[in-house]
């Protein structure tokens, strides 16, 4: 058994991949995932569609690594995390769309409940949000026919990414989460470990809906759907999965995942660091009876910012000519803010929209592509500067994965106006890394922590080398768009 099978189900792609005892990727095989837009500020996706994307990867990977599912030696989950499904326990079907992290859509029910933002502060870590769980649970309830009535008679059945492709990779044996998802509802009290019933009566969510909640290093059990032995035995959200993938197993140490948006995450050890500062408070991950905590700040639009300058704004034809467009020019004062869904940590402003400042005659379509870059790298600075006050350390080395950091420019700025060094590891795929690092952990693939550091490596480095005054300027530029962005409402 010389391969794990990662399976990575991300916003819009799932992924599985087959990594060797060196941590290295054998073969990867890839399915785009379409989102849904059915009103603003809507984000949906059909979770059908997400469970056949992922039996798809996993014939493709293992046809062209000539492998069966039997020559496996486990299996590894990683998940977008807060993407809500609700399905029916008699038929395994779900009852309508899943609704996205990014989702805009129960607003007003976070808005109701905006009294007890200490209360749920102090249970969860996390803030009254619509992009947490639970207030899409309730809005799902709310929207189809008999909502409530078939909750509580246990005919429904709740779960993150994570919990739907369990149920149905075990062929419906199975409804469990691992505890880092469990962590990102709003109905999880991180400091007991468990389903909060207080929480659960907040939102008026039966307790029967929920999934039973697990390390992230356990036997979930056999993948029978697969018509195989290979067992679940590694689930872990995909920030969390890349903060472990990244090997960042001690206390400071740090990761920013630059994916469709960015995810900045420190390790503070075993016990609950809470934030007055918008950051958030959660679940690392959890191996064997010991439990792990992360500070957590969050970029709700990072990469996405290029998608839109190309399939919007049809200013380049490919993401990976960003780089090249936006040093055709010199850096310009030009701000752009991609507050398309909101602005997250340290605002957390649900209203706030995308934005634009500096605009002269001469502003060219180079000069807005490097604006838009440098927007990713600013939000990052944004929750870097909150996140060492929280931790009450500086952080002075940021391990950085996800498709932005191929953006040499991007790079070198976020590590100029962050004065930090970055380090990007030579496996670009932490995400599911860290997926198959757990699941390894619990079948004893890898023997240890110590082994898994031992094998992780790095392909470049890039060192601050721009001088304080400029970044001093350039940020105050940026705080100064985004103080204007938040007033146009």
């Amino acid at each position: 058994m010389s391969y794990i099978l990662a399976i990575d189900q991300g916003t819009t792609s799932s992924r599985a991949i087959l990594f060797d005892r060196q941590g290295k990727p054998f073969q990867m095989a890839q399915r785009e995932v379409k989102c849904l837009f059915p009103h603003s500020g809507w984000v949906e996706v059909d979770a059908l569609a997400i469970w056949v994307s992922v039996i798809d990867v996993i014939n493709e990977v293992l046809i062209k690594a000539n492998l069966t599912i039997d020559e496996i030696d486990s299996i590894g989950l990683t998940n977008q995390r807060e993407t809500t499904v609700v399905w029916s326990k008699k038929t395994g079907m779900p009852v309508c769309n899943a609704i996205v992290w990014q989702s805009r859509q129960s607003a007003d029910i976070c808005d109701a409940l905006s009294a007890q933002k200490e209360f749920i502060h102090q249970k969860t870590g996390l803030l009254i949000n619509p992009y947490f769980s639970a207030s899409k649970v309730r809005f799902i309830l709310d929207h189809i026919e008999n909502g409530q009535e078939l909750a509580e008679s246990g005919d429904l059945l709740f779960g993150t990414i994570d919990s739907w492709i369990i149920y149905k990779l075990t062929s419906g044996k199975v409804h469990a989460t691992d505890i880092t998802n469990a962590s990102r509802t709003l109905l999880f009290n991180i400091n007991e470990l468990k389903w909060d019933e207080e929480l659960c009566k907040l939102f008026n969510i039966p307790m029967t809906m929920l999934p039973k909640v697990k390390p992230s290093a356990y036997d979930y059990g056999q993948a029978s759907y697969l018509k195989c032995a290979a067992h679940i035995t590694g689930v872990v959200g995909d920030q969390q999965a890349a903060l472990f993938g990244q090997t960042c197993f001690e206390p400071g140490e740090s990761k920013n995942t630059y994916g469709t948006g960015c995810f900045l995450l420190v390790n503070t050890g075993d016990k609950p660091v809470f934030s007055d500062n918008g950051i958030l408070t959660t679940v690392a991950w959890q191996i064997g009876d010991k439990v792990t905590y992360a500070l957590e700040g969050s970029v709700f639009v990072g990469g996405a910012v290029v998608q839109w300058i190309r399939d919007e704004m049809h200013l380049i034809e490919s993401a990976s000519e960003a780089e090249g467009v936006a040093l055709q020019s010199h850096r310009s004062r030009v701000y752009v803010v991609p507050a398309f869904t909101g602005l997250g940590t340290p605002y957390w402003d649900d209203d706030a929209r995308g934005a634009v400042f500096g605009l002269t005659r001469g502003t060219n379509r180079s000069q807005f592509v490097r604006a838009c870059l440098e927007a990713i790298a600013y939000q990052c600075k944004d929750v870097m500067e909150v996140m060492q006050k929280d931790a009450h350390q500086n952080i002075s080395v940021l391990k950085v994965d996800g498709g932005a950091t191929q953006n040499k420019y991007l790079m070198q700025f976020q590590s100029d106006i962050l004065n930090t060094t970055i380090k990007l590891p030579k496996c670009l795929e932490t995400t599911a890394l860290g997926a198959a690092y757990m699941a390894g952990l619990q079948s004893g693939f890898f023997p240890n922590l110590e082994s898994i550091k031992k094998i992780h490596e790095y392909q470049a480095t890039y060192t601050p080398n721009m001088s304080k005054k400029e970044v001093k300027e350039l940020y105050k530029g940026w705080k100064t768009a985004i103080k204007a962005t938040r007033m146009f409402k």
